[in-house]
Formats: structure tokens, sequence, C-alpha cells
């Protein structure tokens, strides 16, 4: 199972916009499953939405199998679940992969088990396994975020998404750490001072948190469809699908690139988001202010 290619930008506008009009419509301009998937989500909600009550992260892991050091990888996980610790307010975070990582004893860390032998890259079918796997966790309506296991999440962003209950978050602004060099950057809109800068979530992929309702049996098939898509489908798809994300109040994740295991250095693809880093550089006084939010890279 391979990474979904993307919908082109014109026609996400046309399907947005035949979609505000009548579902129908958009579902007559031969939508990708994901689309189908949001559309049929959008037409099985109706009346007043349910409060959410946790916060549901999951977390694909890479396998020992695939990596050169599965210790450096099992101690960044840990730095991401003790950011997940800090949290105040219910979560609970599912980690899927071949070999149980080293995990602290906490209710709240679940393994799930991958099995599927299928060789090359298996993070999006372990994010459609996570997606299934769901149905298992029952209770009530959550927010759902798909998170890798290396990247930090700021104290009290579990609070607030949880007293705001919106349709959905997206981490607009965020932090990019090159471990390399500790230099660290803020990722965000574009302003007149810089056009070319880009959001957190064109950047990494723990950037949205949708609500779940497990009563709608279309809920988990749209995440599962979503997933199954690079991040900067998310926001638009979650639109589509009538869980339009709002920004969370402060940059709220923290990205590190270049620690030697990162799922794009496997790939080659971190070089831009290394530049990134250096153009659009914080001051190491302003990191000083942040960086106790988060746990130490």
């Amino acid at each position: 199972m391979a990474q979904v290619p993307a919908t082109p930008k014109w026609k996400r506008a046309l399907r947005l916009a035949a979609a505000a009009v009548s579902p129908a419509l958009a579902r007559g301009l031969a939508p990708a499953a994901s689309e189908t998937a949001a559309l049929d989500l959008r037409a099985a909600t109706g009346g007043p939405r349910r409060a959410a009550q946790e916060v549901i992260f999951l977390v694909p892991l890479v396998g020992p199998h695939h990596v050169g050091d599965w210790q450096a990888v099992s101690e960044r996980l840990a730095q991401t679940v003790e950011s997940l610790q800090r949290q105040d307010g219910a979560w609970r975070a599912v980690i899927c992969c071949q070999e149980r990582p080293p995990l602290p004893d906490d209710p709240r860390l679940i393994w799930l088990p991958f099995t599927d032998p299928t060789p090359g890259n298996d993070k999006w079918r372990k994010l459609a396994a996570l997606c299934d796997h769901l149905a298992e966790l029952g209770r009530g309506p959550a927010y759902v975020m798909s998170f890798d296991a290396d990247d930090l999440l700021r104290d009290g962003t579990v609070a607030e998404m949880l007293a705001r209950q919106e349709s959905g978050y997206v981490v607009e602004t965020g932090f990019v750490m090159d471990h390399a060099t500790r230099g660290v950057a803020l990722a965000g809109p574009r302003s007149m001072t810089m056009p070319l800068r880009k959001p957190f979530w064109k950047l990494c992929g723990s950037c949205a948190a949708v609500f779940h309702d497990p009563a709608l049996p279309q809920s988990a098939a749209f995440l599962r469809a979503m997933t199954a898509h690079e991040h900067r489908m998310f926001p638009y798809l979650a639109r589509l699908a009538g869980r339009r994300l709002r920004p969370l109040a402060r940059p709220s994740v923290l990205y590190v690139l270049n620690h030697g295991e990162n799922f794009g250095a496997r790939r080659g693809r971190v070089g831009f988001k290394t530049r990134f880093v250096q153009r659009y550089a914080v001051t190491a006084e302003d990191w000083a202010r942040v960086a106790p939010e988060f746990p130490t890279p």
C-alpha cells in the first residue's frame, strides 16, 4: 500500500465549491476514494455534535528492520511519549509496530502489533491499521491525530483541544529544529515580510486532529482514507467532510530534523527543510522562552 497521490489544487477548489451547493453535485465530479469518504461522512453528519471526551494519537512506528539504530528510535519515541504524558486532559496513544518498543507502564499507551509481511515502506499500511483499530477503543467521541514517533507536543495542547470543542484542529504554526545544528525555525502562514514561509502543516505530518464519532462508521472510514494521503491534503479533506480544521492558538508541535532516522531522511527529502530552518530561524532568546514547554530533544 503506497501513499495515495494528492488531488490537484484546482480540482480541490472545484469539489469544495460543488459540495457547498450540493454533495450530490460533488459526487458527480469523479471524486477520489478519499473524497468519496469525505462526502459520505458529510452526508452522515447531522444535528448537534457531541463533545469530544479525549484525544487519540495514532503513532506509526518504523520497524527495527528498516532502521540502523533501533535504540535511537526507541529513545526518540520515549521523548514523544513524555510530551504526551505531560499533557493535562484525557488522551490515549496507539503505537503500531512489528516489535513492541520500550514503553512506560501507562494504560493510556497501547501497542498495536503489525504483522503484514509485505516488503517496502509500511507507514501508510500502519496508519490504515491504526484507523481500523479505532473501533476496538470504543468509548465516546474524540479528536484523532496521527502523530509521528519523533515529534513533540507542546504542553497544554490536549487541554486546549478539549476546552474549545471545534470540529478539528490544524497546527498552522509550529517549530522545526535541525538536530545537527540545534537551530530552530518557526513555521507559519505567509506574511508581507515572509511571503515564502510555509505553514507547519505543509512540513510535518503531526499536524491535524479531526473530530471522530465512533457511532458513525463513516468517521473511521474517512480517517483511514485521509491518512493514506500526505499531510498537505488533510485540511482540504477535513473541510470536504464537514470537519473544518481550526488553527491551534500557539505553535503546538516541535518537528526535529536530521537526527538520523527521520522518515523523510530515508527518502532523501529533508534538504529543503534544513534550508527552511536556516531562513526562518528564531533567536536563541525566543526559543529559550518556549523550550521548557517541550521535552528536550
